[in-house]
């Protein structure tokens, strides 16, 4: 989820959806599913979701029932999903790995207790993107002609680039890092209620008075999902060394700290792996295949009608039913 941290410090204003409506949108898919996916689980009855061989895809209910908000608000999503992981997050992926294996534990014993409030909570915090998650997603996001990408490595990397280069309008995800990768302007809280709030970094640097190679050293001394900070410093301590020394390195020599693999995280951040994907947007959701296709997966129509329903509605009024 990358910094929370530079919340503090970042340029973010709350916009109405009227603002930034007609606009392409690169979502990080990761972050956007895990979202929609742990809702589900904790509010839906495990047997919409889980097929007679014991498949969970409550993945499939929580697409049908996030997309019609981007679709209601006439924004265009392009969905980005992470590649291979980055060795530098290895520790990051270790500590989530053994935290839900935690839960699964503890959801075992609610379970056998009958304490079934607590069982719904715990069950929402093991959930993975499985296999079959990942590729039932994408199946079902191609039905509805949402475009998809595949990232070299981190989804929030590609994201930060797509919208630098101009192939989309804007960033979408809840990861702060995003300001750090270079995203000239982030869309958060597209699964919230509510209108979204915009991350703006040209703002944020102005405000700041940094570059941005000086606003990542801030994100490093603090800490990201790729190293560990310097105990004891936030983001208001970062900002005020790195001011007064300039840069990252001139702040770890007067502290007689280092940080490890500071180098490498600095150059991830400036020159992460990306590829310049040629997006085709356009085509009509092909609702009566969607349905089907979950359908097939065992999802009752109850769960998704709904869903449905609004996308057809708002690709409509919105002149999605043909993207452009």
């Amino acid at each position: 989820m990358g910094n929370a941290a530079l919340r503090e410090l970042a340029s973010i204003e709350t916009v109405s959806f009227e603002e930034v409506g007609g606009s392409t949108v690169a979502v990080d898919a990761h972050n956007w599913l895990y979202r929609y996916l742990t809702t589900t689980v904790k509010w839906t009855s495990s047997e919409a979701y889980t097929t007679d061989e014991g498949e969970e895809v409550a993945n499939l209910i929580g697409v049908v029932k996030g997309l019609p908000k981007l679709y209601e608000n006439d924004l265009t999503p392009v969905m980005v999903f992470d590649g291979a992981v980055t060795d530098l997050k290895a520790a990051e992926v270790e500590e989530r790995r053994a935290a839900r294996k935690e839960a699964e534990m503890e959801l075992e014993r609610a379970r056998e207790r009958g304490d079934t409030v607590a069982a719904a909570r715990l069950e929402s915090r093991t959930q993975r993107l499985t296999p079959t998650i990942q590729e039932t997603t994408r199946e079902l996001l191609s039905l509805l002609a949402v475009p998809i990408v595949e990232a070299p490595a981190e989804g929030e990397a590609q994201t930060a680039h797509m919208a630098k280069t101009g192939t989309v309008d804007y960033a979408g995800t809840e990861d702060y890092d995003a300001l750090l990768f270079g995203s000239p302007k982030t869309l958060r809280g597209l699964t919230s209620s509510g209108d979204p709030e915009l991350m703006d970094l040209e703002r944020t640097l102005s405000e700041l008075d940094l570059t941005l190679e000086q606003l990542i050293d801030v994100g490093i001394l603090c800490g990201t999902d790729f190293n560990e900070g310097i105990s004891g410093v936030g983001p208001k301590t970062a900002l005020t060394e790195i001011r007064e020394h300039g840069d990252l390195w001139s702040v770890l020599d007067a502290r007689e700290e280092t940080i490890e693999n500071a180098e490498a995280v600095r150059e991830l951040f400036f020159d992460p792996p990306v590829t310049d994907p040629e997006v085709a947007f356009g085509g009509s959701p092909d609702v009566a295949a969607a349905r089907e296709y979950v359908a097939r997966w065992g999802i009752p129509e109850s769960e998704v009608e709904r869903g449905f329903e609004r996308i057809e509605e708002a690709t409509t009024q919105t002149g999605l039913d043909d993207w452009t």
